[in-house]
């Protein structure tokens, strides 16, 4: 089942709320925490950890904000509110350091280049959902 699908499918209406831009940000955000997670976790593994440090602390911090705006976002139930607009605007934050810190590991580390094209891929999601939410 999709995730659009299943914003559809909730008795809450979803007029004047673009469902396209809410249901990728949703899947966006969902992706980036997993992906963030798994990064941290290769980082751990590398010879070079000790340099990874960074990378590690933002990897986590963006899993967390991820997962909690992925899990805000999926309740239907309520109207957009500054909470919404507030936790879209720390998880683009979250994920642009984050992407940051990645890419100048990518070059030596796969799980870096990966979780930096995931984080901006959030970034991206969030922007436009705030943007169409104002």
């Amino acid at each position: 089942m999709s995730t659009i699908a299943m914003i559809n499918s909730h008795s809450h209406s979803t007029a004047g709320l673009n469902v396209e831009l809410l249901a990728e940000a949703i899947d966006a955000a969902s992706a980036c925490a997993t992906i963030c997670t798994a990064c941290a976790d290769a980082c751990l593994a590398e010879e070079s950890v000790a340099e990874l440090r960074d990378c590690i602390r933002t990897d986590l911090d963006c899993a967390d904000v991820c997962a909690a705006t992925a899990s805000v976002l999926s309740r239907r139930t309520g109207t957009i509110s500054d909470t919404v607009k507030e936790l879209l605007t720390a998880c683009r934050a979250a994920c642009a350091t984050c992407a940051d810190d990645c890419e100048d590991h990518a070059d030596m580390h796969a799980h870096c280049a990966i979780c930096a094209e995931a984080c901006r891929r959030c970034e991206k999601a969030c922007a436009e959902l705030l943007s169409a939410i104002g």
